[in-house]
């Protein structure tokens, strides 16, 4: 196991083959795969927003690796996501969830699922999920791509205004590092280190996209 301190500092590893991947997902083929087939790709689907900013915040004190092995079992729990069944959970059912061994099995945590589903039912009543989040997305300008880990920011400005602003709406679970870690994962903001494999798949997949 590698000191946090060292692993901070480490710059792209290689993994057998010659392929370059950010070091923090080497530790198990999941997080890899995650790695390359999901985290900082652009998501614009409103349900799959609310899916990932809900286990987002489940990861909270814990790693995203515990949520990320756990999450089948999240959305065979939470009906695949399905706001509208969400915002209906009884106290009997959170009482199910919390005897769930599939999931984090923590009160709060069960809570600021219904509270967050209710609170983007409400968002979505009146417009887009993924507009709203968006405009909080760091500004369109040219920056270095960050050379190791620790060079990579557990906040930020935006990460900041988006929390405030969620919090406002009724949402729980959503402090400013737990939205910077949504916004990296969902491609507001890139923070693959220089060299990464993906780079290049991620700016391909998503001008294939937004040119659809």
């Amino acid at each position: 196991m590698v000191a946090k301190t060292e692993w901070r500092s480490r710059g792209v590893a290689r993994l057998t083959g010659g392929r370059r991947v950010c070091p923090w997902c080497v530790a198990d083929p999941i997080y890899v795969r995650y790695h390359d087939e999901e985290w900082g790709r652009p998501l614009y689907d409103d349900a799959q927003l609310f899916e990932l900013l809900c286990l987002e915040g489940a990861q909270a004190g814990l790693s995203w690796i515990t949520v990320l092995r756990k999450r089948e079992s999240y959305r065979r729990a939470f009906d695949h996501f399905d706001a509208a069944r969400i915002a209906r959970y009884t106290a009997r059912k959170k009482q199910q969830l919390l005897r769930d061994p599939g999931i984090v099995r923590n009160r709060l945590k069960v809570d600021a699922f219904v509270s967050n589903a209710r609170a983007y039912l409400e968002i979505q009543a009146s417009g887009s999920f993924g507009e709203l989040l968006r405009q909080f997305a760091a500004p369109p300008v040219r920056r270095a791509r960050p050379r190791r880990l620790g060079d990579i920011p557990v906040s930020t400005p935006q990460s900041d205004a988006m929390s405030r602003e969620l919090k406002r709406r009724g949402f729980k679970f959503v402090g400013a590092t737990i939205c910077y870690a949504f916004m990296q994962a969902s491609g507001m903001v890139d923070d693959h280190l220089q060299g990464c494999s993906a780079i290049r798949s991620i700016i391909r997949s998503d001008g294939r996209r937004r040119g659809s």
